[in-house]
């Protein structure tokens, strides 16, 4: 007896499964194929059609990871209407009770809670109904089962389906080396559909992948262009072991698959062609193209990005760029790919011009470090991962003067920030020009839910760059909107600051957990990113900054007015410079006319940027000197010298620090007192003692103003005025 008699074998019951987003895609080819009824859902297609039409999507679906063959639909309420629904069918019928069966079950409902639960009956009702009959009772294995059952519990409603596929079909068999982040063959699928592959092979277009990793998108390529069914590459399929096979229809569509791989690739196929920059992962991708049977029409080579450029051996004029680059996870990765995702822009504007270019990433980001515009945006999923396919042409020198520079389409949410950063431009923009200001804040958190720094940054050479910082947003605040707000921003900057992307720094403030944090990191990190710094000109001097390597910049804008005032005030004096950092003061001192300085900081980093300063600046060393030392050391043995010679000390010291290399802990509130009377003991008669700190919730103590003359001094531009605590300034001297 055959089941599907029972069946009406043409108009028999189908879900093909997908990865969320390409739902689309998988019914159209579907469609194509010869289902009929197409119906979407999430991660799924329903379809009716013949058995002939599953064995056929089995072996040419690109797109689905599994087809299911649905057996019934029945209500269930109790674990009792689940058990009775199961047993109810005739599963004599499709295993036999000494063969190997396995099950898998999804979803809930108000009494069965739990799926492995569920699963549990369902398998006791089959193995009941099985041994009643014969007196056997099939085995429950994973490997190679002769039947699987897929269960699906959904409002109590209770659907049955024998899994056609066996294993999930996007492991076609061909893939059994795989790089460290291998995206599955479906999705390489998708991609390669949804960037116009099919139309550009057509037209005899190339396939490049500058980061093809171990070959997957290559692979997919040359079997769309060869005309390769994906399952012939496959072991096996469930069905072949079910009791209901049609052997014969599988044999006739397995050997019209055959007949038309071998004409496929006996065709000249487009070049097509991978790049990448570890060799080791290139082993991986020969041995699977190999095994696909395509390595003479798929070539890999080891190249870095930077030098990706269009293949010369072949006459090659157009054709598609299409890669998965890596996105990163933490700071560091992400600065550093920053780098590789502009090296790939750069070159994709210089090599390709007319080309098309799909970008997959988990961090759309990334994708505008390009330096590019995507003119379409699909959302997918690249396995658990929130990804997008960016979608850009590339366009030719004629093109680009032809309509000059594009404008950005922005949300209604950037949109809200560009209008920001534009009247910021028109108020604080022109402040600094008047001022003869180079580098200055143009947005700090002005919208509270977008909470970010934007400091723009003029070289000497005239380049404008920006440094985009993030503040750590509220654990109230969802990872993704965080990020989503990011991206405005950066968005809206772009549309607003004709700046390149490449010019643009971010620094983003992700939460952690709260473990504890190593002595020494912060800002003295050094991040992945290690671009080289350049040079800023301030009131005449040049300064060293460096947007990409530590979470500081070498060159605090906010004490912009506080530098000029120690160099109006250091004409002829001792000048001393305790926390000096990248010793910028000292620099405006020297300048001012200060006769001698010493700067001290324990930081070997900064201290080497303090000595490029100084060269910058002209400065005799032996004049003004550099300390690494401990401060807090540095102040306690100065103690010893009671000789008053130091006209001007600036102190500047961090709000906290617990750095491995001093011998206690910072903290200014509690300890200002103390640093403040050693530099009073240090200073020459008539000399002058600047105190400067950032902890917003600072108090002076009140013996410190009775001991000694006591200034408040407001040094804040016009950029830093809208918080005014931001920053705190005293002028001491010695009553």
């Amino acid at each position: 007896m055959n089941v599907l008699t029972d069946l009406q074998p043409e108009e028999l019951e189908f879900t093909a499964t997908c990865p969320k987003g390409i739902e689309g895609l998988l019914a159209a080819e579907l469609r194509d194929l010869g289902a009929e009824s197409v119906r979407e859902q999430p991660a799924a297609v329903y379809f009716t059609g013949s058995l002939k039409l599953a064995y056929r999507c089995c072996l040419w679906s690109r797109l689905a990871n599994r087809i299911l063959l649905r057996l019934a639909q029945i209500h269930v309420s109790s674990a009792e209407d689940l058990y009775e629904a199961v047993a109810s069918q005739p599963w004599e019928l499709h295993v036999r009770p000494s063969g190997k069966l396995w099950l898998q079950f999804s979803g809930t409902n108000g009494e069965i809670r739990n799926s492995q639960f569920g699963a549990q009956k369902a398998k006791d009702a089959i193995v009941d109904r099985l041994r009643r009959q014969s007196g056997t009772r099939p085995s429950i294995e994973k490997h190679h089962p002769d039947l699987t059952v897929a269960f699906r519990l959904h409002r109590d409603k209770l659907d049955i389906a024998i899994d056609l596929s066996g294993d999930s079909l996007h492991r076609r068999g061909y893939r059994t080396h795989i790089g460290a982040a291998p995206l599955k063959e479906n999705l390489a699928a998708a991609l390669l559909i949804r960037s116009g592959w099919p139309k550009v092979a057509e037209a005899g277009g190339a396939l490049l992948d500058p980061m093809c990793g171990s070959g997957t998108i290559l692979i997919e390529a040359a079997m769309m262009a060869a005309d390769m069914a994906p399952g012939l590459t496959r072991d096996s399929f469930g069905f072949e072991r079910w009791l209901n096979h049609q052997s014969d229809i599988w044999s006739e569509l397995r050997e019209e698959a055959l007949q038309r791989q071998g004409e496929g690739l006996a065709r000249a196929l487009p070049e097509i062609r991978g790049y990448d920059a570890d060799a080791k992962v290139l082993f991986a991708a020969e041995a699977n193209i190999a095994r696909a049977g395509v390595e003479r029409h798929v070539r890999v080579s080891c190249r870095p990005v930077a030098t990706f450029k269009v293949p010369s051996h072949r006459e090659v004029k157009t054709g598609l760029v299409l890669t998965n680059p890596p996105y990163g996870e933490r700071l560091g990765e992400q600065e550093a790919l920053r780098e590789t995702y502009f090296e790939l822009g750069r070159q994709l504007k210089l090599e390709f011009p007319g080309w098309s270019v799909g970008v997959l990433t988990g961090n759309p980001e990334l994708g505008y470090a390009t330096g590019l515009r995507s003119h379409k945006q699909y959302q997918l999923y690249n396995g658990s991962i929130p990804s997008q396919l960016l979608l850009f042409q590339v366009r030719t020198q004629a093109e680009t003067s032809a309509i000059g520079t594009m404008e950005v389409r922005l949300s209604p949410e950037a949109e809200m920030v560009a209008n920001r950063l534009r009247k910021n431009l028109r108020t604080t923009g022109k402040w600094a020009g008047r001022a003869g200001v180079d580098c200055y804040r143009l947005y700090d958190a002005d919208l509270p839910e977008y909470a970010a720094a934007i400091d723009l940054y003029k070289s000497l050479d005239g380049d404008l760059y920006a440094h985009l910082q993030e503040y750590r947003p509220p654990a109230t605040i969802e990872e993704d909107k965080a990020r989503g707000r990011l991206r405005d921003l950066l968005r809206a900057l772009q549309s607003v600051v004709e700046i390149p992307r490449a010019n643009i720094s971010i620094k983003e403030r992700r939460r952690h957990s709260h473990k504890a944090v190593n002595k020494g990191v912060g800002q003295y990190q050094k991040q992945a990113d290690t671009r080289p710094g350049f040079l800023v000109g301030e009131y005449g001097a040049e300064l060293e900054v460096d947007l990409w390597s530590y979470l500081d910049t070498g060159l605090f804008l906010d004490h912009r007015p506080v530098r000029k005032y120690l160099r109006d005030i250091s004409s002829g004096k001792n000048f001393l410079n305790l926390f000096c950092y990248t010793a910028s003061a000292t620099v405006q001192a020297a300048l001012g006319g200060c006769k001698q300085s010493i700067s001290v900081d324990m930081s070997r980093t900064y201290q080497s940027w303090a000595a490029r300063n100084y060269r910058a600046n002209g400065m005799d060393p032996y004049r003004h000197q550099l300390v690494e030392a401990d401060c807090l050391q540095w102040l306690e043995s100065a103690q010893q010298n009671r000789k008053r010679h130091y006209d001007l000390i600036f102190l500047d010291p961090p709000s906290f620090s617990n750095s491995a290399k001093m011998r206690g802990v910072l903290d200014i509130q509690r300890d200002h007192a103390t640093l403040i009377r050693q530099c009073m003991r240090l200073l020459a008669p008539r000399g002058r003692l600047v105190f400067s700190n950032n902890l917003r919730s600072f108090k002076m103590g009140e013996e410190i103003s009775s001991e000694f003359e006591v200034e408040k001094l407001n040094l804040l531009d016009k950029d830093f005025q809208r918080n005014p605590r931001i920053h705190n300034v005293w002028e001491l001297r010695n009553k």
